[in-house]
């Protein structure tokens, strides 16, 4: 599987969020830039605490005019739970054949874990950042602010 690298072009991605809204890498580009955080699994001490941390950003993160998406591997009934249970402002992407995964190369932790992997995009569509850390979970959103606050945003 082919690793995603900074300066290269995110993968086409057609998915459907949890809230039955369709998202397209192509819908956002020159409009938006993204933040794609892939976790493990919902309702897990250390994904909850980083979907939260998103959560508790989410406003940094529109201020800038970036879109953030969570993508695991639990079904879209699971997403809708744990994103009215926490509250989660933003889509999450149900991964369940591990397409999406696959397409960035997110790779597994210790041959078995799911990947924890947070991805910046520009509006061109360009990976600017990775960055990956299985139990850092508060880190993905800091990175991820920290770049996306150092992107030229084109909202037009």
């Amino acid at each position: 599987m082919a690793r995603v690298q900074v300066g290269d072009p995110a993968p086409q991605f057609d998915v459907t969020s949890h809230e039955g809204d369709r998202l397209t890498l192509s819908s956002f580009r020159g409009k938006k830039p993204l933040v794609i955080f892939f976790y493990p699994r919902n309702n897990t001490p250390v994904c909850t605490k980083e979907a939260c941390s998103f959560r508790d950003g989410f406003e940094d993160f529109v201020d800038a005019g970036v879109v953030v998406i969570g993508v695991s591997g639990d079904s879209n009934d699971s997403h809708r739970e744990f994103a009215k249970s926490q509250r989660l402002p933003f889509p999450l992407v149900s991964d369940e054949k591990g397409t999406l995964r696959k397409a960035f190369g997110v790779r597994k932790t210790l041959g078995f874990m799911p990947g924890r992997v947070t991805y910046v995009i520009d509006c061109a569509g360009i990976v600017r950042h990775i960055f990956s850390a299985q139990f850092a979970a508060k880190k993905h959103m800091q990175e991820a602010l920290a770049i996306v606050r150092g992107l030229e945003v084109n909202t037009g």
